[in-house]
């Protein structure tokens, strides 16, 4: 089809010419260039692929593979015998095989560092199924999240009607319940389809001592966290890895008060131990150790052993008044949450024998940010912070997620239900290391500086690399909306938006110029970004369609990791307003970093 007609009344109608999707003059040129007599042999694709695409390992067969691939297309006939022609050319450049992000690159990050250093795929309330007062709790959120690749799921437990089981509801609202032995089947089954990399869930703890039990209960018939008491000892001391973790589920919450108080005695008790040994020893001085026949450090090995064991003793003093405190249940923590007592500052002190996990609302973030950044960094280094909305957030809406990753927050919640810019930066964030839920911290969130300086995001630092961004043309509109849905009387008019997220010195956006009554627009602009901090960079696209008389229509978007960007050419899927990729709208672009 040529032209289409939009009916403006009973009588008038406007006609339009369809615009096929051209390549830009760019893209022609660039075949001129890498071909001969109108064919690109797959030695000429071998050569682009390494010089434009700076796909420096690309080899022979690698072209030879893109040009298999096309043969499907030989129906076309845009394939000659001896390679592409600028047809099929064009097409390879526009198609899945060639994404912004490496589709065979895979988990790449090192996964063999603490928890604490990485970025982890965070939902609040994960099992409700919209707003936050009066929606239906169900697994079924529960399971799309896991699908997605959530790691940290949060489930929240009350006492159901006859106080002789555990829900899983928003306590305080008119929300439904659904029973916590569903939700705990339904991760069972669905918590490593997507990442084998370990599930995380922290329970908000609303239940009797003897609802505990039936939670260790629940645990003994669905052998659901059958990893979690071996990988205790290790979470608490912070040298559990995400490598070591894989298909295991995790619990995290605040231990019951009673197991709280005897960790407390016994502290006190290590604390009155440690302050006599040293009343005696400014009293009478060391004691001389006896040196044993070839040892010539053992008076040193002696009193380092001994301070140990009286530790242990103490330790198990402990443990026995502990026994009555539903052990089963003490023992499914592996990641105790703390709830401390003073202000901020109380808050982020650093254990340096022990790690826990932090909860802040996004509202004590800010503040904490404002008096405490350096804090915040130092903390979550070794720590782990979790960050969830505001509870004035009832339509399950959501705030920007970079605040947190900036500072180290390692679980930023997020209402997975919802949906908006701070989901599609949710998505991009961990589209990164072949999507596993998982993202390595950069450096600098993980360690101090060789003085000991920490690292501040509202710092102005000099440009690290600027990210130069062709925006070429866009389809796929047409195919996938009916012709009406931008404008009742004619194709739409489309611009786009690019920009980047991230420190405030890199956050900016930018737009191209609106093309009017076009279903393939061909803006061919070019954007820089210059970028301080480009390992917490994320590339924003978002496509609008320009109405004069009311708001903006939709038309897709995408986020993307900058420091996982292939340069060159690329074919950018769109998704639409809930994180789902269209079946065909797509933006051919271009990235490089100069």
């Amino acid at each position: 089809m040529s032209k289409q007609t939009y009916r403006v009344c009973l009588c008038f109608r406007r006609r339009f010419k369809l615009h096929v999707a051209e390549a830009p003059d760019e893209i022609k040129s660039l075949f001129v260039r890498y071909s001969e007599n109108g064919t690109m042999t797959v030695d000429h694709l071998h050569r682009f692929l390494t010089e434009v695409q700076k796909e420096e390992r690309a080899t022979r067969e690698d072209a030879q593979a893109i040009v298999d691939s096309l043969r499907e297309l030989k129906h076309l006939n845009i394939l000659h015998r001896k390679g592409l022609s600028f047809e099929a050319f064009f097409r390879y450049l526009f198609g899945d095989i060639n994404l912004p992000l490496s589709p065979n690159q895979g988990v790449h990050h090192d996964m063999d560092a603490p928890l604490s250093h990485y970025f982890i795929y965070t939902g609040h309330n994960s099992y409700l199924t919209g707003n936050q007062i009066s929606s239906d709790c169900s697994d079924v959120p529960i399971i799309q999240a896991l699908q997605r690749g959530v790691r940290v799921i949060e489930l929240d437990l009350w006492p159901n009607s006859s106080k002789d089981n555990i829900d899983v509801l928003h306590g305080g609202t008119l929300t439904t319940p659904v029973e916590l032995i569903k939700c705990l089947r339904s991760i069972k089954e669905h918590a490593f389809v997507t990442s084998e990399y370990p599930v995380i869930i922290t329970l908000e703890d609303h239940i009797t001592q003897d609802l505990q039990a039936k939670v260790a209960e629940a645990n003994g018939q669905s052998n659901l966290w059958r990893h979690a008491v071996l990988s205790r000892i290790g979470m608490l001391k912070g040298i559990s890895f995400p490598e070591s973790l894989k298909k295991h589920i995790i619990i995290s919450t605040k231990p019951p008060k009673r197991y709280l108080e005897a960790q407390e005695t016994k502290e006190k008790k290590i604390e009155q131990q440690k302050s006599k040994a040293l009343t005696d020893e400014e009293a009478w001085g060391k004691e001389l150790p006896e040196l044993k026949v070839g040892d010539s450090a053992a008076g040193d090995s002696n009193g380092s052993d001994e301070e140990d064991n009286n530790h242990e003793e103490v330790l198990d003093d402990g443990d026995k008044a502990q026994r009555d405190v539903v052990p089963a249940y003490v023992r499914l923590i592996a990641i105790h949450a703390v709830k401390r007592k003073g202000g901020l500052k109380d808050y982020l002190r650093v254990n340096p024998d022990k790690v826990t996990r932090l909860s802040l609302d996004e509202q004590k973030l800010e503040k904490a940010v404002a008096a405490h950044g350096k804090d915040l960094i130092r903390f979550t280094q070794t720590n782990l912070l979790r960050v969830f909305p505001k509870s004035t957030r009832i339509d399950s809406s959501n705030y920007n997620p970079m605040i947190g990753w900036r500072y180290g927050a390692q679980m930023v919640a997020l209402n997975m239900q919802g949906h908006g810019r701070p989901l599609w930066l949710m998505h991009g964030m961990f589209r990164a290391n072949g999507g596993c839920g998982y993202v390595k911290k950069p450096e600098f969130l993980t360690k101090s500086g060789p003085d000991n300086e920490i690292f501040d995001p509202k710092a102005k630092l000099p440009v690290k690399t600027t990210l130069k961004v062709t925006v070429y043309m866009g389809e796929g509109w047409y195919n996938d909306f009916h012709r009406t849905h931008f404008d009742a009387y004619s194709p739409p008019d489309f611009y786009t938006r690019v920009g980047i997220a991230g420190v405030p010195a890199d956050t900016v956006m930018k737009k191209t110029r609106t093309l009017e009554d076009n279903w393939t627009p061909v803006w061919n602009e070019e954007f820089e970004f210059p970028l301080t901090v480009p390992e917490l960079a994320l590339l924003r696209i978002e496509v609008h369609e320009y109405d004069i008389s009311e708001k903006d229509d939709f038309g897709g978007q995408t986020c993307l990791p900058v420091w996982e960007l292939r340069r060159g050419i690329r074919s950018v899927p769109l998704h639409n307003y809930e994180g789902e990729k269209y079946p065909s709208v797509k933006l051919l672009m271009r990235f490089e970093f100069v």
